[in-house]
């Protein structure tokens, strides 16, 4: 079954409308959240602020992960590019046209290119001219990288000339783009791993003091106040232990969804230098954090818990 032509700019309002649906869906969740904190509603299991992160997760996550979807694509097709330059540029030292080229370069395989090369051949057998049918193709994969390669080939084909050696440059050029890319990708995975063992440090961090120390604070408190050696003012001192030990975990629990959104942010734009993949990373590491304190642990009860 032969895939879909790709079309960013169709991609791209479907992503615009991705996040205003999350937006809505995230306003309702904040107002579930303001409405419990209030006591106007009860909502088991969850507590206001789990409402609260369910908004930011949902903000992150559904266009984080499409527009993710969309650049692995465009990528895709960029890296399959100077393949497609090769084979129209040895076609074209045979004596083709670069018409006849195109058309005879559609019969390879290039990945999720193919479907848009085999749309530039089909528009050209209909009669469309080779530069048109380029310059279709870069406005459905209207990237920089794509409307310089198309925009060369173009103004070489109309100058006449040796057309496969402008082609031949043109590929060679395009690869070791993509190669410097791939090289960066590699060295910035390094910096995305430390910051997310950094995270999970941190999280280890929070739970080893909210499974010993907070507890061994209350029983010295206790242990304390059963002595009898303060007097009256051991009680207090029990009662403050005891209030603020919910408090202390909401602090926590706080800390942690903000170093996830803040963290997340910070990798996605080191790994890729685009907001998009940083929210992936943010509602990933959210994710994690809800798991680890609302779902294993029991959550909090601060806020209309």
């Amino acid at each position: 079954m032969a895939e879909d032509s790709f079309d960013l700019e169709k991609a791209k309002k479907t992503a615009k409308n991705i996040l205003y649906i999350s937006l809505a869906i995230a306003m309702i969740f904040i107002v579930v959240g303001l409405l419990e904190t209030i006591g106007a509603v009860d909502i088991p299991p969850f507590s206001a602020f789990d409402y609260f992160i369910f908004a930011i997760m949902t903000i992150m996550g559904p266009y984080g992960i499409y527009k993710g979807k969309i650049d692995k694509t465009i990528d895709e097709i960029e890296k399959r590019l100077p393949d497609f330059l090769r084979d129209v540029a040895e076609a074209g030292r045979f004596g083709m046209t670069l018409a006849d080229a195109i058309v005879v370069a559609a019969s390879g395989r290039y990945g999720k290119l193919t479907p848009e090369i085999k749309k530039m051949a089909a528009q050209i057998q209909w009669g469309v001219p080779a530069t048109q049918a380029l310059k279709l193709f870069a406005d459905r994969i209207d990237t920089p990288l794509v409307r310089r390669v198309t925009t060369i080939v173009i103004k070489s084909s109309d100058a006449g000339g040796n057309v496969a050696d402008v082609l031949s440059m043109v590929s060679h050029s395009v690869k070791e783009v993509h190669h410097a890319k791939e090289e960066l990708s590699i060295e910035m995975v390094t910096y995305l791993a430390v910051i997310y063992i950094a995270f999970m440090v941190f999280i280890a961090t929070i739970l080893i003091l909210d499974l010993t120390f907070l507890p061994q604070m209350e029983q010295a408190g206790e242990a304390l106040s059963g002595s009898g050696d303060i007097g009256g003012g051991a009680g207090s001192v029990t009662l403050i232990q005891s209030q603020y030990i919910p408090e202390i975990e909401f602090i926590f629990t706080l800390t942690i969804m903000i170093h996830g959104v803040g963290d997340g942010l910070v990798a996605g734009i080191l790994y890729k230098g685009k907001i998009s993949e940083g929210m992936k990373h943010a509602f990933i590491m959210v994710f994690i954090g809800f798991i680890t304190f609302r779902i294993l642990f029991g959550g909090i009860g601060v806020l209309g818990g």
